[in-house]
């Protein structure tokens, strides 16, 4: 809610009573000029240590995206209470700032101020996560301790954070639901949710089943569950027996058949539904574009548009996504013209989903002109046109990419690495691929996984290096995963490094390898070279190596261009 008109800021303010009527609206405001200057106007009263109005402008700064000046205005309080210290916690929440929320709460409890009921549901939802799980059971000791698991809006909050924290945390969940002495609607709903998040599916309907009473929450979770699971058969049939359905239980089952590929049945629904909202619309159309039914998806974005429908960043985005995945050039061109047609400012997200949208739909150039024309890059957008530059073969222009990155003060992640090494794997640059997958645990502590060692084994391949592949292999530290690699067949091997490759798996190294290193090597060469090598090239699981494999590669380095090497390229052969 806006405050539409400015109030005049009166001559002599005598107490905060005038105030709290003009202001009472001040923690809905989302404008911040308008802010700024009611901000100004409470200055010059000297209210804005007031214990009615510090909170209010937290709140709205909150809002309007600015936790600097709502911290600031926090700051000015030389003695804050539980509800100040509530409100900055909910502050930093809003503008997903778990630790700073974390942070916030343990200064209260060291300044002696004692938390309340309203405390403990906003610290928990900064608690998401394997990792809070200790965190959470710590807020728990402290809820018993002070007696607040009486107040049944504290026991729910701790259920919800629990489930968020892995199959340990749901245990602990089930445990204080069950000594809870009252529970609630949310309380079942909430332990039912957090079983369907956890994929205890039969667990949740058993206890659905139990609820003394149920809503429409209660049933599209079970429901989302089912639809989770793909299990639209019990599905359709809880969604019959629903005694009310709402936008969201229609939308759940158009997705849910939209995701098994049932797409006549998903059109069905989605043509039953009274309501249509931007989510159902998004959500039929990113069924067909995956699919690849370009015509009924863009026949169906019209009509979206002619319904009137204002299309956000978050279906713009679900649906180019779907375009890039199943390359359907001629729907992306369609987004992007109507949101030119309307003036539509793109933020960062979604230019990066046109940058890869148009990268995965063979238009490079077209991708390349999206990134140099935004205003603000972030590493996603690094790593899409690197990703698409790779991608398209233009594997120089991807390395200076690369290095553009870097001096624009942009570090490197998993990603950035898996595009610069299919670049070097596509060019031949065997030196520059051995260096880029050293220094990613080196210089940025990443860890190669499975993307980078194929990259690598791929880059040996192609070049002939089969031993040094082999060994890259049996050197890998090796975690077993079910992962098949795939990669174009390399220009060429000699006969020697069959070999010699052969004469590796006979003598007793090789011998251990059988069910593991050469797995793993049949699921990164081609046919023709597994064939060659009498290596199975149908194989039910890879291998995941996850941590480093910078070591692996020292031995290869030194003997890339040793004497049998030399013997390769001197072969006639």
């Amino acid at each position: 809610m806006q405050i539409s008109v400015l109030f005049q800021a009166p001559s002599r303010v005598s107490n905060p009573t005038l105030f709290e009527q003009k202001l009472s609206d001040l923690h809905k405001c989302t404008n911040l000029n308008q802010l700024k200057q009611i901000q100004a106007l409470i200055y010059r009263a000297n209210l804005h240590e007031d214990a009615f109005v510090a909170p209010k402008l937290i709140a709205s700064f909150s809002l309007c995206r600015q936790i600097a000046l709502a911290v600031q205005v926090f700051d000015q309080i030389q003695e804050p209470n539980v509800q100040l210290y509530n409100t900055l916690i909910r502050a930093h929440i809003q503008n997903s700032q778990p630790s700073q929320a974390l942070a916030a709460f343990f200064e209260m409890r060291n300044r002696g101020v004692w938390p309340d009921n309203f405390t403990y549901p906003f610290v928990l939802k900064a608690c998401s996560g394997q990792d809070s799980l200790r965190l959470v059971q710590m807020i728990h000791t402290h809820v018993e301790k002070y007696g607040f698991g009486s107040d049944i809006f504290v026991p729910n909050s701790l259920i919800d954070s629990y489930s968020k924290c892995g199959s340990m945390g749901i245990q602990a969940a089930r445990k204080l639901f069950m000594v809870m002495v009252e529970r609630d609607l949310v309380s079942w709903n909430s332990m039912v949710g957090g079983l369907v998040k956890a994929g205890e599916l039969r667990e949740a309907r058993q206890l659905f089943d139990e609820m003394p009473e149920r809503d429409t929450v209660s049933w599209n979770t079970i429901l989302g569950g089912y639809v989770k699971a793909a299990e639209m058969d019990s599905a359709f049939e809880l969604f019959q027996k629903m005694p009310e359905r709402n936008v969201v239980s229609w939308s759940t089952m158009v997705s849910g058949y939209c995701k098994v590929g049932d797409m006549a049945m998903a059109r069905m629904l989605f043509d039953k539904m009274s309501t249509k909202n931007l989510v159902a619309w998004t959500i039929i159309i990113s069924g067909y574009a995956e699919k690849g039914l370009e015509n009924d998806a863009i026949s169906l974005y019209n009509k979206m548009e002619e319904a009137g429908l204002k299309i956000d960043d978050a279906p713009i985005i679900s649906i180019l996504a779907a375009c890039a995945e199943s390359g359907l050039l001629g729907l992306g061109n369609r987004v992007q013209s109507s949101m030119e047609r309307n003036r539509y400012k793109c933020s960062t997200h979604v230019s990066n989903a046109l940058v890869d949208m148009y990268a995965k739909c063979g238009r490079f150039n077209r991708a390349l002109s999206v990134f140099n024309g935004m205003e603000k890059r972030d590493l996603v957008s690094w790593n899409a046109i690197i990703q698409g530059s790779a991608m398209h073969g233009h594997e120089e222009e991807t390395l200076q990419l690369f290095s553009r990155m870097k001096q624009e003060g942009f570090v490197p992640d998993k990603v950035t690495f898996v595009g610069v090494l299919c670049a070097c794997t596509h060019a031949g640059f065997v030196e520059e691929g051995i260096h880029y997958f050293q220094t990613m645990e080196r210089d940025y502590g990443i860890v190669p996984q499975i993307e980078h060692y194929g990259c690598m084994i791929d880059l040996f391949a192609r070049d002939g290096c089969l031993t040094e592949a082999f060994r890259l292999v049996h050197t890998m530290p090796l975690e077993p995963n079910a992962i098949i690699w795939g990669s174009q067949n390399p220009s060429g091997a000699s006969s020697i490094e069959l070999d010699g490759i052969q004469k590796w798996k006979s003598n007793s190294i090789g011998s251990t390898l059988e069910n593991t290193a050469e797995k793993a090597l049949a699921a990164a060469l081609p046919s023709s070279l597994c064939a060659a090598m009498n290596f199975p090239r149908k194989v039910k699981k890879g291998i995941l190596w996850s941590h480093s494999g910078a070591s692996a590669l020292d031995g290869i380095r030194m003997t890339l261009f040793s004497q049998q090497r030399a013997m390769v390229k001197d072969s006639p052969l």
